[in-house]
Order: C-alpha cells, then sequence, then structure tokens
C-alpha cells in the first residue's frame, strides 16, 4: 500500500529537490567564470556561453518547478 505525502512534505522535498537543481545551475556559472578569468583572451566567449547554458539551465529547472507545484495546488 502506497503512503500519500501531505502538502507539507510534499513542498519540503521539493524544496530539496530545487536546492539541488540551484546549485547545478550555479556551479556550471561559476566553471564558465572561471574559464574567463583563468585564460583571458579568446576564451572570454567560451566562458561566457557556459555562463549563458548555467543561467538557462536555472531558468529551464524554475520553468518545470513552478509548472509542477502549480498542478500540484
Amino acid at each position: 500500500m502506497k503512503k500519500r505525502l501531505t502538502q507539507t512534505e510534499e513542498f519540503e522535498i521539493m524544496k530539496l529537490v530545487l536546492d539541488k537543481f540551484l546549485w547545478l545551475g550555479f556551479i556550471i556559472m561559476g566553471y564558465g567564470m572561471y574559464v574567463m578569468v583563468a585564460q583571458p583572451g579568446s576564451t572570454i566567449m567560451k566562458g561566457l556561453s557556459i555562463m549563458i547554458a548555467g543561467a538557462i539551465v536555472l531558468l529551464l529547472f524554475m520553468i518545470l518547478i513552478v509548472k509542477e507545484y502549480e498542478v500540484i495546488k
């Protein structure tokens, strides 16, 4: 028999998952900043593109979480 979660338990689990995705996006963006600072010159565009990819990851997961939370409500 499956146990149903309460709304607060569901929200706490969602916060934990969201935290992991936020860390993932910021790590990607931090790596892009590192590439830009550590190797100046032609790699600025490479670092900037990595940072943009990290921002896109953050936006995608934010959209997914908001849609999922709206469905649960």
